[in-house]
């Protein structure tokens, strides 16, 4: 399953050196085993470390070039900028890394299947952060099944990826507290089924609410909206822009819901669509539209450039919202 909040993450306290060049060691640490693939984007954060409400730069959507990481990309050329900033300063750099994970005969990419993330307090101190966002790694997946064959595929390669990246800092890292879906360590993750897990179903406890919180953060308070939930089978078309399935909007078929589910792989792009596909459900529920009649108006309408087109292509009826929901999250 893929989360909107971290798996695991991992942290290391290397000696200082510079920003940009330790997010691309890392990054290439990463690539050598194809767990992240061309793509991706960067934000660049630099603020006063005596008042961090006083920003010198804050640059979003920075590409990572082709090649990545070449002198020339856009990532590259912001961070050169901010080290010519005098003073006493925070750089923080966060990479979002699309990447592949296994399954027996099969791959799949993810939009975000790691973040790396570089600070540097005042040129001196060092931090950096890894966090997954795939269950993959694990011999239990977050909804609480074994899943030998992935766990066989995947777990091998981020053991690799942590021994080049502890290498290429010259320290070991440091791995992140329990959470709700794990327990990192330094090679991986510890194996649930020693203690059991926290939670018989994390994703399905956890990640609802996650979306809802990314979902409602990029819309204005409405009273006026479908209800959220059903117990009925539902009715869902997918979202396509470009080739690529952003998520599903849906109606219960007994026109007692609506709404937009994330397709999670497909990145923060899921998100940014369902925000204008939520707001043309309102408007429909303040026309006094039933909501299978609401999906019946998104199939008409035109595609657009952020939100992409709810396409009949791929539209069918799914048993509940719960198993739509799990297959936007896994795949």
């Amino acid at each position: 399953m893929i989360t909107s909040a971290p798996v695991g993450t991992w942290v290391w306290e290397p000696a200082a050196r510079g920003i940009a060049g330790t997010a691309a060691g890392v990054w290439h640490q990463l690539a050598g085993r194809d767990l992240v693939a061309a793509g991706g984007s960067a934000t660049l954060r630099v603020s006063d470390a005596a008042g961090p409400r006083d920003v010198r730069v804050e640059l979003s959507g920075l590409g990572l070039g082709t090649p990545p990481w070449a002198p020339d990309a856009p990532v590259v050329r912001a961070v050169e900028r901010a080290d010519a900033l005098e003073g006493d300063l925070v750089a923080v750099l966060r990479v979002d890394c699309p990447g592949t994970w296994l399954e027996p005969g099969r791959s799949h990419r993810a939009e975000k299947l790691f973040a790396v993330q570089v600070e540097v307090w005042g040129g001196a101190l060092l931090v950096v952060t890894l966090e997954t966002y795939s269950d993959a790694w694990l011999t239990v997946d977050t909804r609480g099944r074994e899943q030998p064959g992935v766990h066989a595929l995947n777990a091998p390669r981020l053991a690799a990826a942590l021994d080049g990246i502890s290498a290429f800092l010259g320290t070991p890292p440091t791995p992140g507290d329990e959470n709700r879906y794990a327990i990192p360590d330094e090679t991986g993750f510890a194996d649930p089924r020693v203690e059991g897990p926290a939670y018989d179903d994390a994703w399905g406890t956890f990640e609802r609410l996650d979306r809802t919180r990314l979902l409602d953060s990029r819309l204005p308070r409405c009273d006026e909206e479908y209800e959220q939930v059903t117990e009925a089978p539902v009715r869902y078309a997918p979202v396509r822009r470009d080739g690529v399935t952003l998520g599903y909007v849906w109606a219960a078929t007994d026109d007692s819901a609506a709404g937009y589910v994330p397709r999670t792989a497909a990145g923060d792009a899921a998100f940014d669509a369902g925000a204008v596909w939520l707001s043309d459900l309102r408007r429909a529920r303040r026309r006094g539209l039933a909501p299978l009649c609401a999906l019946e108006l998104l199939l008409r309408l035109p595609a657009r450039a952020r939100a992409g087109i709810v396409s009949g292509a791929g539209s069918g009826t799914a048993p509940s919202l719960e198993d739509l929901e799990e297959r936007s999250g896994r795949y």
